[in-house]
Protein backbone atom coordinates (compact mmCIF):
# COMPACT_ATOMS: atom_id res chain seq x y z
CA UNK A 1 0.00 0.00 0.00
CA UNK A 2 3.05 2.14 1.00
CA UNK A 3 4.29 2.79 -2.72
CA UNK A 4 0.80 3.69 -4.10
CA UNK A 5 0.17 5.72 -1.35
CA UNK A 6 3.32 8.03 -1.83
CA UNK A 7 2.23 8.19 -5.62
CA UNK A 8 -0.92 9.13 -4.65
CA UNK A 9 -0.22 11.93 -2.36
CA UNK A 10 2.14 12.93 -4.87
CA UNK A 11 0.88 13.74 -7.90
CA UNK A 12 -2.19 15.39 -5.83
CA UNK A 13 0.17 17.71 -4.55
CA UNK A 14 1.25 17.94 -7.99
CA UNK A 15 -1.92 19.29 -8.95
CA UNK A 16 -2.87 21.14 -6.09
CA UNK A 17 0.92 22.77 -6.90
CA UNK A 18 -0.15 23.80 -10.80
CA UNK A 19 -3.60 25.19 -9.83
CA UNK A 20 -1.56 27.41 -6.35
CA UNK A 21 0.25 28.64 -9.75
CA UNK A 22 -3.03 29.93 -11.58
CA UNK A 23 -4.51 31.13 -8.66
CA UNK A 24 -1.46 33.52 -8.17
CA UNK A 25 -1.26 34.85 -11.76
CA UNK A 26 -5.06 35.58 -11.04
CA UNK A 27 -4.42 36.96 -7.65
CA UNK A 28 -6.48 34.83 -5.64
CA UNK A 29 -6.51 33.29 -2.83
CA UNK A 30 -4.89 29.90 -3.00
CA UNK A 31 -7.66 28.10 -0.56
CA UNK A 32 -10.11 28.62 -4.41
CA UNK A 33 -7.07 26.42 -6.27
CA UNK A 34 -7.23 24.14 -3.36
CA UNK A 35 -10.95 23.21 -3.67
CA UNK A 36 -10.59 23.73 -7.55
CA UNK A 37 -7.85 20.68 -7.00
CA UNK A 38 -9.98 18.62 -4.85
CA UNK A 39 -12.75 18.45 -7.42
CA UNK A 40 -9.96 17.79 -9.93
CA UNK A 41 -8.99 14.53 -8.46
CA UNK A 42 -11.91 13.59 -7.01
CA UNK A 43 -14.72 11.17 -7.82
CA UNK A 44 -16.05 14.23 -10.36
CA UNK A 45 -13.49 13.78 -13.16
CA UNK A 46 -10.17 11.73 -12.47
CA UNK A 47 -10.83 10.04 -9.30
CA UNK A 48 -7.59 9.67 -7.79
CA UNK A 49 -8.21 10.05 -3.98
CA UNK A 50 -7.89 6.06 -2.95
CA UNK A 51 -6.77 6.40 0.58
CA UNK A 52 -9.48 8.21 2.50
CA UNK A 53 -8.56 7.53 5.72
CA UNK A 54 -5.37 8.82 5.21
CA UNK A 55 -6.72 11.72 3.39
CA UNK A 56 -9.21 12.35 6.49
CA UNK A 57 -6.62 12.05 9.04
CA UNK A 58 -4.59 14.70 7.20
CA UNK A 59 -7.27 17.05 6.89
CA UNK A 60 -8.18 16.77 10.87
CA UNK A 61 -4.84 17.76 11.76
CA UNK A 62 -5.06 20.85 9.04
CA UNK A 63 -8.25 21.70 10.89
CA UNK A 64 -6.41 20.85 14.34
CA UNK A 65 -3.83 23.24 13.50
CA UNK A 66 -5.62 26.20 11.66
CA UNK A 67 -7.74 26.67 15.16
CA UNK A 68 -5.15 26.22 17.55
CA UNK A 69 -3.10 28.98 15.65
CA UNK A 70 -5.92 31.46 15.62
CA UNK A 71 -6.48 30.41 19.74
CA UNK A 72 -2.55 31.35 19.78
CA UNK A 73 -4.02 34.42 18.25
CA UNK A 74 -6.93 34.96 20.20
CA UNK A 75 -5.22 36.39 23.65
CA UNK A 76 -8.89 37.98 25.56
CA UNK A 77 -6.29 40.90 26.49
CA UNK A 78 -6.35 42.29 22.78
CA UNK A 79 -9.21 42.78 22.54
CA UNK A 80 -9.32 45.98 24.71
CA UNK A 81 -6.92 47.52 21.64
CA UNK A 82 -9.87 47.56 19.35
CA UNK A 83 -12.54 49.45 21.42
CA UNK A 84 -16.10 49.37 20.92
CA UNK A 85 -16.25 49.90 17.11
CA UNK A 86 -14.56 46.29 17.40
CA UNK A 87 -17.23 44.51 19.34
CA UNK A 88 -20.50 46.94 18.03
CA UNK A 89 -19.45 46.02 14.54
CA UNK A 90 -18.34 42.40 14.99
CA UNK A 91 -21.42 41.35 16.94
CA UNK A 92 -24.11 43.44 15.18
CA UNK A 93 -22.77 42.33 11.21
CA UNK A 94 -23.30 38.40 12.41
CA UNK A 95 -26.47 38.78 14.19
CA UNK A 96 -27.99 40.74 10.70
CA UNK A 97 -26.32 38.58 8.60
CA UNK A 98 -27.37 35.25 10.13
CA UNK A 99 -31.02 36.70 10.25
CA UNK A 100 -31.00 37.59 6.53
CA UNK A 101 -29.60 34.45 5.72
CA UNK A 102 -32.29 32.72 7.67
CA UNK A 103 -35.10 34.82 6.46
CA UNK A 104 -33.49 33.95 3.00
CA UNK A 105 -32.98 30.56 2.94
CA UNK A 106 -36.56 30.07 4.58
CA UNK A 107 -38.03 32.16 2.12
CA UNK A 108 -36.15 29.51 -0.51
CA UNK A 109 -37.67 26.17 0.96
CA UNK A 110 -35.14 25.09 3.82
CA UNK A 111 -36.03 23.73 7.09
CA UNK A 112 -35.40 26.30 10.07
CA UNK A 113 -32.28 24.10 11.41
CA UNK A 114 -31.08 24.19 7.69
CA UNK A 115 -32.00 28.24 7.27
CA UNK A 116 -30.04 28.80 10.43
CA UNK A 117 -26.61 26.95 10.00
CA UNK A 118 -26.69 28.71 6.20
CA UNK A 119 -27.57 32.13 8.00
CA UNK A 120 -24.66 31.54 10.61
CA UNK A 121 -22.80 30.18 8.08
CA UNK A 122 -22.63 33.16 5.51
CA UNK A 123 -22.11 35.52 8.46
CA UNK A 124 -18.78 34.79 9.08
CA UNK A 125 -15.90 36.17 7.01
CA UNK A 126 -12.24 35.00 6.45
CA UNK A 127 -9.28 36.40 8.46
CA UNK A 128 -6.53 34.57 6.40
CA UNK A 129 -7.74 36.08 3.66
CA UNK A 130 -8.55 39.82 4.89
CA UNK A 131 -5.42 40.17 6.13
CA UNK A 132 -3.67 38.88 3.45
CA UNK A 133 -5.22 41.10 1.27
CA UNK A 134 -4.98 43.83 3.02
CA UNK A 135 -1.46 43.62 3.58
CA UNK A 136 -0.52 43.08 -0.27
CA UNK A 137 -2.12 46.67 0.17
CA UNK A 138 0.34 47.70 2.47
CA UNK A 139 -2.47 48.98 4.38
CA UNK A 140 -2.68 47.27 7.97
CA UNK A 141 -1.96 50.69 9.53
CA UNK A 142 -4.76 52.30 8.12
CA UNK A 143 -7.90 52.89 10.09
CA UNK A 144 -10.27 50.50 7.99
CA UNK A 145 -7.56 47.64 8.84
CA UNK A 146 -7.64 48.54 12.20
CA UNK A 147 -11.31 48.15 12.47
CA UNK A 148 -11.44 44.87 10.60
CA UNK A 149 -8.69 43.17 12.32
CA UNK A 150 -10.65 44.26 15.54
CA UNK A 151 -13.91 42.98 14.37
CA UNK A 152 -12.36 39.80 12.67
CA UNK A 153 -11.32 39.12 16.43
CA UNK A 154 -14.79 39.29 17.40
CA UNK A 155 -16.08 37.07 14.91
CA UNK A 156 -13.35 34.45 15.64
CA UNK A 157 -14.64 34.43 19.29
CA UNK A 158 -18.06 33.81 18.16
CA UNK A 159 -16.52 30.83 16.22
CA UNK A 160 -15.35 29.49 19.14
CA UNK A 161 -18.32 30.15 21.27
CA UNK A 162 -20.60 27.96 18.57
CA UNK A 163 -18.15 25.52 18.34
CA UNK A 164 -18.27 24.81 21.76
CA UNK A 165 -21.96 24.73 22.11
CA UNK A 166 -23.81 23.51 18.95
CA UNK A 167 -22.47 20.08 19.61
CA UNK A 168 -23.53 19.72 23.36
CA UNK A 169 -27.31 21.75 22.38
CA UNK A 170 -27.55 19.38 19.22
CA UNK A 171 -25.92 16.13 20.19
CA UNK A 172 -28.26 13.10 20.16
CA UNK A 173 -28.31 13.71 24.50
CA UNK A 174 -29.30 16.75 24.80
CA UNK A 175 -31.84 16.70 26.90
CA UNK A 176 -31.18 19.28 29.77
CA UNK A 177 -30.22 17.06 32.15
CA UNK A 178 -27.48 15.67 29.80
CA UNK A 179 -27.23 19.38 28.32
CA UNK A 180 -26.07 20.61 31.89
CA UNK A 181 -23.43 17.48 32.85
CA UNK A 182 -21.82 18.08 28.96
CA UNK A 183 -21.15 22.22 30.08
CA UNK A 184 -19.76 20.69 33.30
CA UNK A 185 -17.99 18.61 31.91
CA UNK A 186 -16.51 21.03 29.07
CA UNK A 187 -16.19 23.75 31.68
CA UNK A 188 -13.75 21.45 33.84
CA UNK A 189 -11.94 20.33 30.73
CA UNK A 190 -11.65 24.38 29.93
CA UNK A 191 -10.19 25.13 33.49
CA UNK A 192 -7.42 22.37 33.87
CA UNK A 193 -6.06 23.24 30.16
CA UNK A 194 -5.86 26.88 31.30
CA UNK A 195 -4.43 25.88 34.93
CA UNK A 196 -2.39 23.62 33.84
CA UNK A 197 -0.49 26.56 31.75
CA UNK A 198 -0.92 28.83 34.34
CA UNK A 199 0.90 26.53 37.15
CA UNK A 200 3.13 24.11 34.89
CA UNK A 201 3.88 25.62 31.28
CA UNK A 202 4.45 28.95 32.14
CA UNK A 203 7.56 27.87 34.27
CA UNK A 204 8.90 25.68 31.86
CA UNK A 205 8.68 28.46 29.79
CA UNK A 206 12.17 29.86 29.72
CA UNK A 207 13.83 25.86 29.64
CA UNK A 208 11.60 25.05 26.66
CA UNK A 209 12.23 28.48 25.10
CA UNK A 210 16.09 27.68 25.01
CA UNK A 211 15.49 25.17 22.05
CA UNK A 212 13.37 26.60 19.09
CA UNK A 213 13.31 22.84 18.12
CA UNK A 214 11.80 21.43 21.54
CA UNK A 215 9.19 24.34 21.87
CA UNK A 216 8.13 23.51 18.37
CA UNK A 217 7.77 20.12 19.46
CA UNK A 218 5.79 20.93 22.73
CA UNK A 219 3.14 23.30 20.84
CA UNK A 220 2.75 20.98 18.16
CA UNK A 221 2.03 17.99 20.87
CA UNK A 222 0.40 20.33 23.33
CA UNK A 223 -2.46 21.40 20.22
CA UNK A 224 -3.06 18.08 19.25
CA UNK A 225 -2.82 16.61 22.80
CA UNK A 226 -5.59 18.67 23.88
CA UNK A 227 -7.70 18.02 21.01
CA UNK A 228 -7.48 14.64 21.25
CA UNK A 229 -8.56 14.96 25.03
CA UNK A 230 -11.74 16.93 24.25
CA UNK A 231 -12.36 14.52 21.26
CA UNK A 232 -11.66 10.98 23.67
CA UNK A 233 -14.55 12.97 26.55
CA UNK A 234 -17.16 13.43 23.39
CA UNK A 235 -16.33 17.20 22.45
CA UNK A 236 -15.02 17.97 19.01
CA UNK A 237 -11.41 18.41 17.78
CA UNK A 238 -12.16 21.61 16.89
CA UNK A 239 -13.40 23.09 20.31
CA UNK A 240 -10.02 21.19 21.86
CA UNK A 241 -7.68 22.49 19.93
CA UNK A 242 -8.90 26.79 19.77
CA UNK A 243 -8.90 26.00 23.66
CA UNK A 244 -5.36 24.67 23.23
CA UNK A 245 -4.39 27.93 21.53
CA UNK A 246 -6.41 30.48 23.67
CA UNK A 247 -4.18 28.75 26.87
CA UNK A 248 -0.98 28.96 25.16
CA UNK A 249 -1.54 32.24 24.36
CA UNK A 250 -0.35 33.21 27.66
CA UNK A 251 2.85 32.72 26.68
CA UNK A 252 5.72 35.35 25.60
CA UNK A 253 6.73 33.20 22.65
CA UNK A 254 2.90 32.72 21.47
CA UNK A 255 4.49 34.50 18.25
CA UNK A 256 7.31 32.56 17.70
CA UNK A 257 4.94 29.29 17.95
CA UNK A 258 2.65 30.71 15.92
CA UNK A 259 5.71 31.38 12.97
CA UNK A 260 6.81 27.83 13.38
CA UNK A 261 3.53 26.36 13.00
CA UNK A 262 2.55 28.10 10.32
CA UNK A 263 3.95 26.29 8.18
CA UNK A 264 2.80 22.76 8.99
CA UNK A 265 -0.55 24.32 9.61
CA UNK A 266 -0.68 25.40 5.57
CA UNK A 267 0.64 22.16 4.59
CA UNK A 268 -2.30 20.56 6.44
CA UNK A 269 -5.08 22.57 5.69
CA UNK A 270 -4.59 22.22 1.83
CA UNK A 271 -5.56 18.66 2.32
CA UNK A 272 -8.91 19.80 4.22
CA UNK A 273 -9.49 21.80 1.16
CA UNK A 274 -8.62 19.29 -1.76
CA UNK A 275 -10.76 16.76 1.01
CA UNK A 276 -13.82 19.61 0.82
CA UNK A 277 -13.39 19.85 -2.63
CA UNK A 278 -13.39 16.10 -3.70
CA UNK A 279 -16.33 15.97 -1.56
CA UNK A 280 -18.67 18.24 -2.84
CA UNK A 281 -21.60 16.90 -4.32
CA UNK A 282 -22.13 18.72 -8.03
CA UNK A 283 -24.83 16.05 -9.21
CA UNK A 284 -27.53 18.80 -9.14
CA UNK A 285 -25.40 21.52 -9.73
CA UNK A 286 -27.95 23.46 -12.22
CA UNK A 287 -30.39 23.23 -9.41
CA UNK A 288 -28.69 24.58 -6.96
CA UNK A 289 -26.37 27.07 -9.02
CA UNK A 290 -29.50 29.59 -8.98
CA UNK A 291 -29.92 29.58 -5.19
CA UNK A 292 -25.49 29.63 -4.61
CA UNK A 293 -26.03 32.74 -6.80
CA UNK A 294 -28.47 34.73 -4.27
CA UNK A 295 -26.23 33.59 -1.45
CA UNK A 296 -23.27 34.76 -3.41
CA UNK A 297 -25.15 38.36 -3.83
CA UNK A 298 -26.39 38.55 -0.37
CA UNK A 299 -22.58 37.97 1.12
CA UNK A 300 -21.20 40.27 -1.63
CA UNK A 301 -23.68 42.83 -1.63
CA UNK A 302 -25.62 42.63 1.62
CA UNK A 303 -22.88 42.16 3.98
CA UNK A 304 -20.90 45.42 3.19
CA UNK A 305 -24.42 47.19 3.58
CA UNK A 306 -25.06 46.13 6.90
CA UNK A 307 -21.50 46.79 7.73
CA UNK A 308 -21.94 50.28 6.21
CA UNK A 309 -25.14 50.92 7.90
CA UNK A 310 -23.57 49.71 11.55
CA UNK A 311 -20.51 51.66 10.76
CA UNK A 312 -22.34 55.06 9.77
CA UNK A 313 -24.68 54.70 12.61
CA UNK A 314 -21.48 54.77 14.97
CA UNK A 315 -20.21 58.07 13.39
CA UNK A 316 -17.84 57.02 10.35
CA UNK A 317 -17.17 58.70 7.06
CA UNK A 318 -18.76 56.98 4.06
CA UNK A 319 -14.89 56.07 2.89
CA UNK A 320 -14.36 54.15 6.18
CA UNK A 321 -17.49 52.64 6.16
CA UNK A 322 -16.82 51.44 2.55
CA UNK A 323 -13.53 50.11 2.88
CA UNK A 324 -14.07 48.18 6.49
CA UNK A 325 -17.45 46.60 4.63
CA UNK A 326 -15.44 44.81 1.83
CA UNK A 327 -13.90 43.30 3.81
CA UNK A 328 -16.78 41.16 4.98
CA UNK A 329 -17.63 40.53 1.25
CA UNK A 330 -16.82 36.33 1.12
CA UNK A 331 -17.37 33.68 3.73
CA UNK A 332 -14.71 32.12 5.75
CA UNK A 333 -12.94 28.98 6.04
CA UNK A 334 -14.54 28.93 9.63
CA UNK A 335 -18.11 28.46 7.36
CA UNK A 336 -17.21 25.24 6.21
CA UNK A 337 -15.37 23.99 9.25
CA UNK A 338 -18.86 24.84 11.16
CA UNK A 339 -20.98 23.05 8.13
CA UNK A 340 -19.27 20.36 7.47
CA UNK A 341 -19.40 20.07 11.92
CA UNK A 342 -23.36 19.88 10.83
CA UNK A 343 -22.75 17.20 8.67
CA UNK A 344 -20.91 15.27 10.97
CA UNK A 345 -24.06 15.73 13.74
CA UNK A 346 -26.45 15.02 11.15
CA UNK A 347 -28.50 18.45 11.26
CA UNK A 348 -28.17 19.24 7.77
CA UNK A 349 -27.65 17.12 4.77
CA UNK A 350 -24.33 16.92 2.26
CA UNK A 351 -25.00 18.97 -0.40
CA UNK A 352 -25.42 22.07 1.65
CA UNK A 353 -22.28 21.70 2.33
CA UNK A 354 -21.34 21.48 -1.76
CA UNK A 355 -23.88 24.29 -2.51
CA UNK A 356 -22.39 27.12 0.63
CA UNK A 357 -18.48 25.26 -0.58
CA UNK A 358 -19.52 27.03 -4.33
CA UNK A 359 -20.93 30.10 -2.80
CA UNK A 360 -17.51 30.58 -1.03
CA UNK A 361 -15.66 30.03 -4.29
CA UNK A 362 -17.76 32.82 -5.65
CA UNK A 363 -17.22 35.29 -2.35
CA UNK A 364 -13.45 34.75 -2.17
CA UNK A 365 -13.19 35.00 -6.10
CA UNK A 366 -15.21 38.22 -6.25
CA UNK A 367 -13.86 39.96 -2.58
CA UNK A 368 -10.28 40.15 -3.32
CA UNK A 369 -10.92 42.02 -6.62
CA UNK A 370 -13.31 44.48 -4.82
CA UNK A 371 -10.43 44.79 -1.97
CA UNK A 372 -7.63 44.93 -3.84
CA UNK A 373 -9.43 47.59 -6.43
CA UNK A 374 -11.26 49.59 -3.37
CA UNK A 375 -9.96 52.47 -3.65
CA UNK A 376 -10.98 52.66 -8.05
CA UNK A 377 -14.02 51.41 -6.81
CA UNK A 378 -14.63 53.97 -4.17
CA UNK A 379 -13.72 57.27 -6.78
CA UNK A 380 -16.45 56.11 -8.70
CA UNK A 381 -19.42 55.33 -6.38
CA UNK A 382 -18.02 57.58 -3.39
CA UNK A 383 -20.83 60.50 -3.75
CA UNK A 384 -23.48 58.08 -4.24
CA UNK A 385 -22.78 56.80 -0.80
CA UNK A 386 -23.49 60.00 1.46
CA UNK A 387 -26.87 57.66 2.77
CA UNK A 388 -24.55 55.75 4.72
CA UNK A 389 -23.14 58.95 6.65
CA UNK A 390 -24.40 60.82 9.57
CA UNK A 391 -23.89 64.61 9.77
CA UNK A 392 -22.36 64.41 13.37
CA UNK A 393 -18.96 61.99 11.98
CA UNK A 394 -17.07 60.95 14.92
CA UNK A 395 -14.14 60.23 12.29
CA UNK A 396 -14.19 63.93 11.06
CA UNK A 397 -14.80 66.44 14.36
CA UNK A 398 -14.38 69.99 13.03
CA UNK A 399 -11.89 71.94 14.06
CA UNK A 400 -12.23 75.80 13.42
CA UNK A 401 -8.50 76.78 14.53
CA UNK A 402 -5.39 76.66 13.11
CA UNK A 403 -2.09 75.15 14.04
CA UNK A 404 1.04 75.84 13.93
CA UNK A 405 2.40 72.26 13.76
CA UNK A 406 0.74 69.17 12.64
CA UNK A 407 1.62 65.52 13.14
CA UNK A 408 0.18 62.53 11.45
CA UNK A 409 0.90 59.88 13.28
CA UNK A 410 0.90 58.61 17.22
CA UNK A 411 3.42 55.46 17.04
CA UNK A 412 7.08 54.95 18.07
CA UNK A 413 8.12 57.98 15.88
CA UNK A 414 5.32 60.24 16.30
CA UNK A 415 6.53 59.93 20.06
CA UNK A 416 9.53 61.51 20.01
CA UNK A 417 7.72 64.60 17.74
CA UNK A 418 5.37 65.08 20.10
CA UNK A 419 7.68 64.98 23.59
CA UNK A 420 9.47 67.81 21.40
CA UNK A 421 6.52 70.05 20.20
CA UNK A 422 4.77 69.61 23.52
CA UNK A 423 5.17 73.08 24.43
CA UNK A 424 4.07 74.65 20.63
CA UNK A 425 0.81 74.75 18.91
CA UNK A 426 0.88 70.63 18.26
CA UNK A 427 -2.63 69.12 16.69
CA UNK A 428 -1.80 65.22 16.08
CA UNK A 429 -3.82 63.49 13.86
CA UNK A 430 -4.47 60.02 13.87
CA UNK A 431 -7.16 57.28 13.72
CA UNK A 432 -6.11 55.16 16.88
CA UNK A 433 -8.59 55.81 19.44
CA UNK A 434 -6.68 54.28 21.98
CA UNK A 435 -3.38 56.12 21.49
CA UNK A 436 -5.45 59.42 21.27
CA UNK A 437 -7.11 58.97 24.79
CA UNK A 438 -3.56 59.33 26.69
CA UNK A 439 -3.10 63.08 24.35
CA UNK A 440 -7.04 64.07 25.99
CA UNK A 441 -5.75 63.03 29.40
CA UNK A 442 -2.68 65.67 28.52
CA UNK A 443 -4.78 67.99 27.13
CA UNK A 444 -2.95 68.02 23.80
CA UNK A 445 -5.19 69.03 20.35
CA UNK A 446 -6.04 66.04 18.27
CA UNK A 447 -8.31 64.80 15.55
CA UNK A 448 -9.72 61.50 15.08
CA UNK A 449 -9.58 60.76 11.43
CA UNK A 450 -7.78 58.18 8.61
CA UNK A 451 -5.28 60.54 6.35
CA UNK A 452 -5.85 58.31 3.43
CA UNK A 453 -9.01 59.93 3.00
CA UNK A 454 -9.43 63.31 0.54
CA UNK A 455 -12.34 64.44 2.12
CA UNK A 456 -11.24 63.96 5.94
CA UNK A 457 -7.81 65.94 4.67
CA UNK A 458 -9.39 68.51 3.32
CA UNK A 459 -11.08 69.28 6.68
CA UNK A 460 -7.72 69.84 8.34
CA UNK A 461 -6.66 73.17 7.90
CA UNK A 462 -2.86 72.52 6.60
CA UNK A 463 -2.43 74.77 4.43
CA UNK A 464 -2.39 77.71 7.56
CA UNK A 465 0.25 75.60 9.63
CA UNK A 466 3.96 76.07 9.49
CA UNK A 467 4.93 72.83 9.47
CA UNK A 468 3.53 69.19 8.71
CA UNK A 469 5.20 66.28 9.94
CA UNK A 470 4.03 62.32 8.47
CA UNK A 471 5.18 59.38 10.52
CA UNK A 472 2.51 56.98 8.81
CA UNK A 473 4.30 54.51 6.85
CA UNK A 474 2.13 54.21 3.69
CA UNK A 475 3.60 56.37 0.48
CA UNK A 476 0.03 56.91 -0.75
CA UNK A 477 -0.97 58.70 2.11
CA UNK A 478 1.85 60.41 2.15
CA UNK A 479 1.71 61.74 -1.47
CA UNK A 480 -1.78 63.01 -0.48
CA UNK A 481 -0.38 64.74 2.34
CA UNK A 482 2.47 66.23 0.28
CA UNK A 483 -0.08 67.16 -2.62
CA UNK A 484 -2.36 69.40 0.42
CA UNK A 485 0.68 70.77 1.89
CA UNK A 486 1.13 72.86 -1.65
CA UNK A 487 -1.41 75.55 -1.40
CA UNK A 488 -1.69 79.31 -1.72
CA UNK A 489 1.81 78.67 0.25
CA UNK A 490 4.38 76.16 0.16
CA UNK A 491 3.95 74.46 3.81
CA UNK A 492 7.44 72.37 5.02
CA UNK A 493 6.95 68.53 4.94
CA UNK A 494 8.85 66.29 6.57
CA UNK A 495 7.81 62.68 6.31
CA UNK A 496 9.44 59.10 7.63
CA UNK A 497 9.74 56.40 4.87
CA UNK A 498 11.41 53.08 5.07
CA UNK A 499 13.03 52.55 1.77
CA UNK A 500 15.29 54.77 -0.74
CA UNK A 501 13.09 54.21 -3.52
CA UNK A 502 9.75 55.40 -1.45
CA UNK A 503 11.91 58.62 -0.51
CA UNK A 504 13.16 59.79 -3.61
CA UNK A 505 8.65 59.34 -4.83
CA UNK A 506 8.25 61.98 -2.30
CA UNK A 507 10.95 64.40 -2.70
CA UNK A 508 9.42 64.13 -6.14
CA UNK A 509 5.95 65.01 -4.94
CA UNK A 510 6.99 67.98 -2.58
CA UNK A 511 8.51 66.23 0.43
CA UNK A 512 10.88 68.84 2.29
CA UNK A 513 12.98 66.19 4.11
CA UNK A 514 12.15 62.60 3.94
CA UNK A 515 13.60 60.71 7.41
CA UNK A 516 14.77 57.30 6.86
CA UNK A 517 14.93 56.12 10.29
CA UNK A 518 17.76 52.85 10.02
CA UNK A 519 19.97 55.14 8.46
CA UNK A 520 19.30 58.38 10.60
CA UNK A 521 19.70 55.90 13.53
CA UNK A 522 22.98 54.14 12.18
CA UNK A 523 24.35 57.87 11.40
CA UNK A 524 23.27 58.92 15.42
CA UNK A 525 24.59 55.95 16.72
CA UNK A 526 28.31 56.32 14.72
CA UNK A 527 28.21 59.86 16.35
CA UNK A 528 27.65 58.64 19.10
CA UNK A 529 30.70 56.35 19.74
CA UNK A 530 32.69 58.64 18.47
CA UNK A 531 32.34 61.66 20.98
CA UNK A 532 31.89 59.61 23.74
CA UNK A 533 34.85 56.71 23.07
CA UNK A 534 36.70 58.41 26.10
CA UNK A 535 33.88 59.61 28.06
CA UNK A 536 32.53 57.15 30.26
CA UNK A 537 30.51 58.92 32.36
CA UNK A 538 28.96 60.49 29.38
CA UNK A 539 27.36 57.36 28.30
CA UNK A 540 26.33 55.43 31.52
CA UNK A 541 24.11 59.10 31.78
CA UNK A 542 22.78 58.68 28.03
CA UNK A 543 22.65 54.94 29.27
CA UNK A 544 20.13 55.83 32.54
CA UNK A 545 18.09 58.59 29.92
CA UNK A 546 17.75 55.93 27.27
CA UNK A 547 16.69 53.11 29.97
CA UNK A 548 14.33 55.63 31.42
CA UNK A 549 13.03 56.84 27.65
CA UNK A 550 12.16 52.88 26.91
CA UNK A 551 10.49 52.36 30.04
CA UNK A 552 7.85 54.49 29.37
CA UNK A 553 7.39 53.56 25.66
CA UNK A 554 6.71 50.30 27.23
CA UNK A 555 4.18 51.58 29.25
CA UNK A 556 2.37 52.86 26.17
CA UNK A 557 2.85 49.47 24.10
CA UNK A 558 5.22 50.70 21.99
CA UNK A 559 7.44 47.80 20.20
CA UNK A 560 10.40 48.27 18.28
CA UNK A 561 10.10 46.47 15.04
CA UNK A 562 12.77 43.85 14.58
CA UNK A 563 11.70 40.02 14.13
CA UNK A 564 13.04 38.54 17.08
CA UNK A 565 10.43 37.19 18.32
CA UNK A 566 9.74 35.13 14.73
CA UNK A 567 13.38 34.00 14.73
Amino acid sequence: MYPELFTEFGIILVVATGIALVMRLLRQPLIIGHIITGIIVGPLLFNLIQSDEIFQLFSEIGIAFLLFTVGLNLNPRVLKDYGKVALIAGIGQVAFTTLAGFLVSTALGFGTLTSLYIGVALSFSSTIIILKLISDKNELDKLYAKISIGFLLVQDLIVFILLFTVPLVGGSNSSPSSLFIALGEAILLIVMVVALVKIVVLKMHPYLAKSSELLFLFATSWGLGVAMLFRETGFPLETGALVAGIALSLLPSRHEIVAKLSPLRDFFIVIFFVLLGSQMDLTGINASLQTAGIFTILVLIGNPIILMIIMGVMGYKRKTSFETGLAVAQISEFSLILLALGVSLGHIEKNILSMITLVGLATIFGSTYLILYSDKIYKLIGKYLKIFERKHVTEAKEISENHDIILFGVNRIGFDFIQTFKDDDLLIVDHDPEALKSLEKNSVAYKFGDASDPEFLDSINITNASLVISTIPDLETNILIASRCHGEKDVPFMVVSHSISNALTLYKAGASYVILPHFLGASYASSIAKKHIDKLADINSMRETHIANLRKRMSLGHEHPVVEKYR
